[in-house]
């Protein structure tokens, strides 16, 4: 069997091209498994995983759980807000007391960047990095690119334009390395405010006018406004984003070309995305959600092989 190059999986940043495609053809065999009337292999029979999210999360807790479930694992939920955390006790004592029940594995979501980089080293389980603060998200740019790859049969050579609050995202920072390394081109487009000073120094386009983003891409991966992660205002009012930044049947009307929606989700309905367009022919929001199980099963099953 092929092994990733890597124990863990902290970031997009720490995995090769050759660990990325040998991800998705994984996630192909297992797409193919949860669209079969029985969805489960017995492949991580023996493996126990435990999820422990510092952070409140749905979406990717749930896919997590499922794409464990669906691989026969043994599953633990930890969730700090009903936790000993609320105590006072430190990240290293929670998860040693988690390992110490024979976890395996250890899914993690923190709100402090490096949180899992920081596990990683000292403990001796296989750690997936499931988002740490604004730093990286790297199973959601797993999911994205193999969504791009689906829908346009490759993602080498297509142009890809993150837009909107990407100062905030981890999602952003992911995608642009996936989609690097797997030979996309990368523009990323919002107000100034919301565009990080360092985002040029990573070789990608800089934009806008979401007009010209939408004109020039493919693809256009559009995020949600962070509101919970803003102390201060980046912009004057949500009516005023959505009337510069939003994306709409009349902007994608007026391209002269079809072009791919994506969304990380939860979406802000008449924010970032009006519902005429996220729920369109244009839109593979709900592939992306389908894709996210197949791919974090292929990251549980080849992470396992490796000790």
């Amino acid at each position: 069997m092929q092994q990733l190059s890597t124990k863990h999986l902290l970031g997009i940043k720490g995995l090769t091209a050759e660990d990325i495609q040998l991800i998705f053809e994984t996630a192909d065999n297992f797409k193919d498994v949860i669209n079969r009337p029985i969805k489960k292999v017995p492949s991580l029979r023996d493996i126990t995983i435990a999820n422990v999210f510092f952070e409140n999360s749905t979406r990717t807790r749930l896919s997590f759980e499922l794409a464990e479930k669906r691989l026969s694992a043994d599953v633990i939920n930890f969730s700090s807000s009903n936790s000993s955390v609320k105590k006072g006790e430190t990240l290293i004592d929670t998860v040693n007391n988690i390992l110490s029940m024979k976890v395996d594995m250890v899914v993690m979501r923190h709100s402090s960047p490096g949180a899992p980089h920081f596990l990683s080293q000292n403990i001796d389980a296989n750690i997936v990095n499931a988002g740490d603060g604004t730093h990286e998200h790297p199973t959601q740019a797993l999911l994205d690119s193999f969504s791009i790859r689906e829908k346009l049969g490759d993602v080498a050579g297509k142009k890809v334009a993150i837009i909107g609050d990407v100062l905030h995202s981890r999602v952003a920072l992911s995608n642009i390395f996936c989609l690097q390394k797997l030979g996309a081109e990368v523009m990323v487009c919002g107000p100034v405010t919301l565009l990080p000073k360092y985002i040029s120094s990573l070789g990608v386009k800089v934009e806008y006018d979401v007009k010209k983003a939408l004109q020039w891409c493919d693809v256009a991966n559009v995020l949600r406004i962070q509101l919970e992660r803003q102390q201060i205002k980046y912009f004057p009012s949500l009516r005023e984003y959505s009337l510069y930044y939003g994306v709409d049947r009349k902007l994608l009307d007026q391209l002269d070309k079809e072009i791919v929606i994506m969304h990380p989700g939860p979406i802000n309905r008449g924010v970032e995305l009006n519902s005429n367009v996220a729920d369109s022919e244009h839109s593979i929001i709900l592939n992306q959600v389908e894709n996210g199980v197949a791919i974090r099963m292929a990251v549980l099953y080849l992470l396992a092989g490796v000790k």
